[in-house]
């Protein structure tokens, strides 16, 4: 059998999991090591709705069996697990290691879950878990895994039997608390999408939210063709606060002078754009609010990251197709490799005038420093 290889992040990095950063982050390590040295490590915790002919709410929950090494026989979400570790690991592929352990323990396939929305991020003790929320339809059949789990009492509980369930001593805590959020709000406005902002739509005006580090001409791209499209484009500079970092190297004045200056080379009108510093708070449930505390109105966001998308989108905030160009090449951590490696592509990558400020700053030798550092 193979070795399970789980996806690990150092307990200082935890907060960066808040912010959408993943792969930057994490690292592999076999299951019994990163457990026998107590390493964090990410897994996944799914709760599946669904709704009755009548319109009540179903609850599947899992009674976990008899033998497994750790609570057995309570009562749980409806299916957990490790992530595997792979490069380039984002939401998505995380949300693909929610459902690949749903089907392992109730035999639900991928294709049976209507939707999928993340809920939350959690840590428990050296565990750090992505809680999914996922609809299914009222006459999915179920197949427990014996092995896994209690057939007999893993199944969908309407709610006042769920409730009552919450009340009995053998239900892990985690769960249990989740359960009792999830019941106490209105299941069907988990999975509807409605504004609750203040956005008049039809005001031409967009949002954007780049990193920046530095702007490159996929960044160009994409700003251009936002404003083929709308009157005005409001840009965020995220993770504002970081700067002098391996991931962050340019500090939030450095990035708004990129933008500003590829801008101005363009004969964009500064009329048409204002740039906002966006700092991390390391709070996925309050980001999307502290960010339009920020920026004021919009009327729709424009964003290539899957974590962005999917917070925004949670929010009932109109989320616009993905607008990209050559991903791999134009961007930033590619970029900033080819720097270290003293590869002159990146100045193909780069506009003129950025590539000359960045030259202006040192930008090249502090990225190799950090490097070197790191």
């Amino acid at each position: 059998m193979d070795k399970e290889i789980l996806a690990c992040i150092a307990r200082e990095n935890k907060k960066f999991l808040q912010s959408g950063q993943i792969s930057k982050y994490i690292f592999p390590m076999e299951r019994t090591e990163a457990h026998k040295k107590n390493i964090c490590h990410l897994i996944t915790r799914f709760f599946i709705l669904s709704i009755a002919p009548d319109d009540s709410i179903l609850y599947l929950v899992q009674k976990r069996g008899k033998s497994k090494k750790d609570f057995p026989e309570y009562f749980t979400d409806s299916s957990s697990g490790h992530v595997n570790w792979s490069k380039n690991l984002d939401l998505d592929k995380i949300k693909k290691n929610a459902l690949r352990e749903l089907e392992e323990e109730f035999g639900i396939p991928p294709k049976d879950v209507q939707k999928v929305r993340i809920y939350d991020i959690n840590t428990e003790d050296n565990e750090i878990a992505y809680i999914f929320l996922g609809l299914v339809d009222n006459n999915i059949r179920l197949k427990p895994d014996p092995k896994e789990l209690d057939v007999k009492f893993s199944k969908f509980y309407n709610k006042a039997e769920l409730k009552k369930l919450l009340e009995i001593e053998e239900c892990i805590d985690y769960s249990k608390t989740i359960w009792k959020n999830i019941l106490n709000t209105d299941a069907f406005s988990l999975f509807k999408k409605k504004f609750n902002y203040p956005i008049e739509e039809g005001n031409g005006i967009a949002l954007f939210i780049g990193r920046f580090q530095p702007l490159h001409h996929g960044h160009i791209f994409i700003l251009n063709n936002i404003l083929k499209l709308k009157k005005k484009v409001k840009i965020g500079i995220g993770s504002s606060q970081l700067s002098h970092t391996l991931n962050d190297p340019f500090t939030s004045d450095e990035r708004k002078k990129f933008i500003n200056l590829a801008l101005e080379k363009r004969n964009i009108s500064s009329m048409r754009y204002k740039i906002y510093n966006i700092p991390d708070i390391f709070n996925a449930k309050r980001w999307v609010d502290h960010v339009i505390s920020i920026v004021g109105e919009f009327d729709t966001i424009y964003s290539n990251s899957d974590w962005v998308r999917e917070l925004f989108s949670n929010k009932g905030i109109k989320v616009e197709r993905k607008i990209s160009i050559f991903k791999k090449k134009f961007n930033g951590n590619n970029i900033r490799n080819l720097i270290v490696k003293s590869d002159k592509k990146w100045k193909s990558l780069v506009p003129k005038e950025v590539v000359e400020l960045i030259e202006e700053i040192n930008g090249i030798e502090r990225i190799k420093s950090l490097y070197e550092k790191d």
